[in-house]
């Protein structure tokens, strides 16, 4: 048996296949959470808003988003009359395809990491920008003018707040020196006045604002906005054309709140040993995510006006503020 790994260890590195095997591992997590966090925000909107949610498919409605999946899987696709079939097909396929990358370089628990590059911060910035090309295609594609209003509007306030949010991100590895996520977490303690929360509440707050921004997520759901422009950027989709945008979104709740989770939160770290490293992240994450949930069933979408003008006048000032402010204190 030794043999046969040291000859399969021979044609195949062993990191390659460590990467394939958690490639595989993120593209089942990546299902298996769409359809959990559809059921828990159907549940977490009920609660708020006074109704049960889904409750008749299964046991308290837990099979509703199964059947919802099948529904969309058994649904005709269809290209609109006019539009450009090749960019209205790419655009779902381009904002799901990103998201294992993303993934690949989150560690998660000590060691328990399936890429773990150097500049892991780099990749995760520069290929969760793909989701605004994602929807222009969307939008182009469509021949629809309320999906070519929403993409407009999505590379608005990718701009406006990707700015804040870098700014963000830099005055975090500005203080640990390093662009690699494990290393970032290494540099916190386990307890939670050792977080890079306490010591930049600023940029904690700023990077919290704009990933509701990036992710369109409400109050800052402009690019979809149902009272405006019918569904935005997937007015024209069906099916799992529609069903591949919704799971890029869930997904990108857990991406923004990973990477949250590991520049402020201490990542996995926590009292206790460290081989509960990943309870504890994953505890941190979705308590992000209950955050976003909240917020959106809760306070009214803002007008796109102030929605520029939280990023342009307030965050970005602000956010440079905490910079020099951070890169003071490292120099001192």
């Amino acid at each position: 048996m030794s043999s046969l790994i040291q000859f399969i260890s021979r044609l195949i590195p062993l990191e390659l296949i460590h990467i394939l095997i958690g490639l595989v591992a993120i593209l089942a997590f990546i299902g298996v959470n769409g359809l959990v966090l559809v059921y828990v925000e159907r549940k977490v909107a009920g609660f708020i808003q006074r109704r049960p949610g889904p409750f008749e498919v299964g046991p308290w409605g837990i099979l509703q988003t199964l059947a919802d999946a099948v529904k969309l899987m058994g649904k005709q696709l269809f290209s609109p009359s006019g539009g450009d079939r090749l960019l209205f097909w790419l655009a779902p396929m381009l904002a799901f395809a990103p998201l294992p990358l993303l993934f690949m370089t989150i560690p998660v628990g000590k060691n328990l990491v399936a890429f773990d590059a150097n500049l892991g911060l780099i990749l995760i910035l520069a290929f969760s920008g793909l989701n605004v090309l994602a929807l222009c295609f969307a939008g182009w594609g469509s021949y629809n003018k309320w999906s070519l209003l929403g993409a407009i509007r999505s590379v608005s306030q990718a701009v406006a707040y990707e700015i804040p949010m870098l700014l963000a991100v830099l005055a975090v590895t500005l203080t640990t020196g390093t662009l690699q996520l494990s290393a970032i977490v290494d540099a916190q303690g386990v307890w939670p006045w050792q977080w890079h929360f306490l010591t930049q509440p600023a940029g904690f707050i700023i990077y919290l604002i704009c990933a509701f921004a990036e992710t369109n997520r409400a109050p800052f759901d402009l690019p979809e906005a149902e009272s405006e422009l019918t569904a935005g950027f997937h007015t024209e989709y069906s099916g799992m054309g529609f069903g591949l945008f919704f799971l890029a979104e869930y997904s990108s709740m857990v991406v923004v709140s990973s990477v949250c989770t590991v520049l402020f939160l201490g990542g996995w770290k926590g009292p206790g040993p460290e081989i509960l490293g990943f309870v504890w992240f994953f505890a941190k994450v979705y308590g992000l995510v209950l955050l976003m949930m909240w917020v959106r069933w809760t306070f009214p979408r803002v007008r796109f006006d102030q929605l520029l003008n939280i990023s342009w006048r307030w965050l970005i000032p602000l956010s440079l503020f905490n910079l020099l402010y951070v890169a003071a204190v490292v120099k001192i």
